[in-house]
């Protein structure tokens, strides 16, 4: 057990939920992977948010209206910061991964995938970055095809590059597996894809609460994440695009805010970003998103990623030392998203045993039934580490798997 690069313990204090017991236990929280818990300062943002600067963006001369228009594009600012986005039009703001790429798949498939086009997806794909490509397939009379998944839980490049083809109009891909945890080299994906001529769209949802990220290194043309996986609130989202691209697109949804004049007869479009934000956004969300960003940073996203590296290395060993347990995913190159299963136990009834100890864990299938059904299996357990995670709640899972499985073998 390694020392952390910072003070773990002070870290968890800033997280009042964290205090907490459940079911007569000290709560151990291993779901960050489905929703990460907020710091005090982005509760506070937000609450300083709604009494003091809450009013409607870009449409007002009152001095309310000018604070949350300022705050409101500063959160834009600093996502783009963040990132490293050469421009801040290049941040649209969304209500999460899931509408960012949707917003893609309506816009920019309106206008460049037609009948007899592909789009080349993986195996392991959340449902976000399924069901809306499935949808524009149905639509248009494009074709989907999938880079398969080896039993080790890696993507088959060597089958990637053979798929791609002059007939490939865009290629979607996973940062990081929600299931398997392991990091896809999306800078490799991204220049195949456009070897190729096509686009490539990577989701970042896990992606974004562990890794830095630098836009113009990875060399994808579509890069979407949550503020909620990463410290930040709820409904609120980013779609990262490069500025050309956005300008040649057409707008996702009509209505006020993302025009520059209206007629009887017809409209004009807003410049970007403002072209794909319809109506009233989330400004809060915005708000909580850009104080998330200034937390994570004044830790520091490569103290943070050691202390998680440290932790996932002694959480694979304990693990690893239970019988009847296996883990999905390859051993390197991945983060803290642990699946496994264990002995004949339903990954629902695992959950339910950790429960009554204090543990949150994850089962079910992950909104990756396809992986699943890859895998052989129809659910897993799924336990997340982030910078709040700590040695002594790996210790307690491992202690209430051992529980479970004496549970088990005595109803068996």
């Amino acid at each position: 057990m390694v020392a952390p690069p910072y003070d773990i313990e002070a870290v968890r204090r800033d997280f009042p939920i964290l205090e907490q017991k459940v079911n007569g236990q000290a709560l151990v929280y291993l779901d960050s992977a489905a929703s990460s818990q907020r710091p005090r300062a982005v509760i506070d943002a937000v609450r300083r948010h709604y009494e003091t600067s809450h009013a409607n963006v870009h449409r007002g001369a009152h001095e309310l209206s000018v604070r949350a228009t300022e705050a409101y594009e500063d959160a834009r600012a600093c996502v783009a910061a963040h990132i490293g986005a050469e421009d801040a039009a290049e941040i649209v703001f969304v209500r999460g991964t899931t509408e960012a790429i949707n917003l893609v798949a309506g816009s920019l498939g309106k206008a460049h995938i037609g009948p007899g086009d592909e789009i080349l997806l993986t195996k392991m794909e959340h449902h976000s970055n399924l069901v809306p490509w499935q949808l524009l397939a149905e639509r248009t009379g494009a074709t989907l095809r999938f880079v398969d998944v080896s039993p080790e839980g890696r993507l088959v490049l060597d089958d990637y590059a053979r798929m791609l083809s002059e007939r490939t109009r865009l290629v979607g891909v996973t940062h990081i597996s929600n299931s398997l945890g392991v990091i896809n080299p999306v800078r490799e994906i991204a220049a195949l894809a456009h070897e190729a001529g096509a686009f490539c769209l990577v989701d970042g949802a896990q992606a974004a609460p562990h890794l830095a990220l630098d836009m113009g290194a990875l060399g994808c043309d579509f890069y979407a994440f949550s503020g909620h996986k990463m410290c930040g609130p709820t409904g609120i989202g980013v779609l990262w695009a490069r500025r050309a691209i956005l300008e040649e697109m057409p707008p996702y949804q009509g209505g006020g805010e993302m025009i520059a004049s209206v007629t009887l007869a017809g409209s004009t479009w807003a410049a970007v970003p403002h072209k794909f934000e319809a109506g009233t956004p989330n400004i809060a969300g915005a708000v909580g998103l850009g104080a998330a960003i200034r937390y994570l940073n004044a830790i520091g996203l490569d103290a943070i990623r050691r202390y998680e590296t440290e932790l996932l290395g002694y959480a694979l060993e304990r693990l690893g030392e239970i019988e009847g347990l296996r883990i999905y995913g390859p051993t390197d190159e991945r983060v803290g998203v642990l699946s496994f299963t264990y002995l004949d136990v339903h990954a629902h009834d695992l959950a339910t045993i950790l429960d009554q100890r204090g543990i949150a864990i994850r089962a079910g299938h992950h909104c990756n039934q396809p992986l699943m059904e890859h895998l052989g299996v129809d659910a897993t357990a799924r336990a997340s580490l982030y910078l709040y995670s700590t040695f002594q709640e790996v210790d307690a899972l491992c202690e209430a798997l051992h529980l479970a499985g004496e549970i088990f073998c005595r109803s068996a």
